[in-house]
């Protein structure tokens, strides 16, 4: 029996207000995103709450898991889990550390999903998957813009797929990396600057990578 092939997960630019929820449904119209991480830049938690509630229908109207972050790391005057519940989302995202997801675990219990990334090393994956991570990213650009080297993230998500159950999401730099990442056995393909700066659109674009990982899982 053939494996399933890998899933979309969109990773959506820094948003400081709620116009961008068109582009988000147009986005994820197709059906083919299972998941989108919307990145809010920092701001009051009233502020957040509000823009979680005007993005995430976009998001879920389709199908599709709305899972916060707050770009930077959550400013001390919020707090994601109350934004997350308050707003609808269906999980947050935060940057690896197992102290601070054991705690939003104890805060969202089995209701809402916690991904992490920011991962440096195999021991910081495994202790967040201790932890109780929901999904680990591997890949996804730095602070400071940068991203790691695909044969990096395609090494890190192979290893972590052959051997945890804890699915892993591997981002994609280019549509010219989902194949590579799609033969890692990785749960689900992410595309940030991939997507949404693809000539013809973000549809266009998630239509193409779902093509490359069938084409991949056609192969074996």
């Amino acid at each position: 029996m053939a494996e399933p092939s890998a899933r979309l997960y969109l990773v959506t630019p820094i948003l400081e207000d709620a116009s961008f929820a068109p582009r988000l449904a147009e986005a994820c119209a197709g059906g083919q995103v299972a998941a989108v991480l919307l990145r809010l830049a920092p701001a009051d938690e009233r502020t957040l709450i509000n823009q979680v509630k005007a993005l995430a229908p976009a998001v879920q109207d389709s199908g599709a898991a709305a899972i916060v972050t707050i770009q930077g790391g959550a400013p001390s005057a919020a707090d994601l889990a109350t934004i997350a519940a308050r707003g609808g989302a269906d999980g947050v995202h935060v940057m690896g550390n197992p102290t601070s997801i054991r705690d939003l675990r104890e805060r969202l219990k089995a209701e809402r999903a916690i991904g992490a990334g920011g991962i440096r090393s195999k021991d910081d994956a495994m202790n967040l998957g201790e932890a109780g991570v929901d999904y680990l990213m591997f890949g996804e650009p730095r602070p400071d813009g940068s991203l790691p080297t695909l044969e990096s993230v395609a090494e890190r998500a192979a290893w972590w797929a052959e051997i945890f159950e804890t699915p892993c999401v591997a981002y994609a730099p280019s549509l010219d990396a989902v194949k590579a990442l799609a033969a890692t056995g990785a749960e689900f393909i992410a595309l940030g600057d991939a997507a949404w700066s693809h000539p013809d659109g973000p549809a266009k674009a998630l239509s193409a990578a779902a093509a490359l990982i069938a084409d991949e899982e056609a192969l074996h």
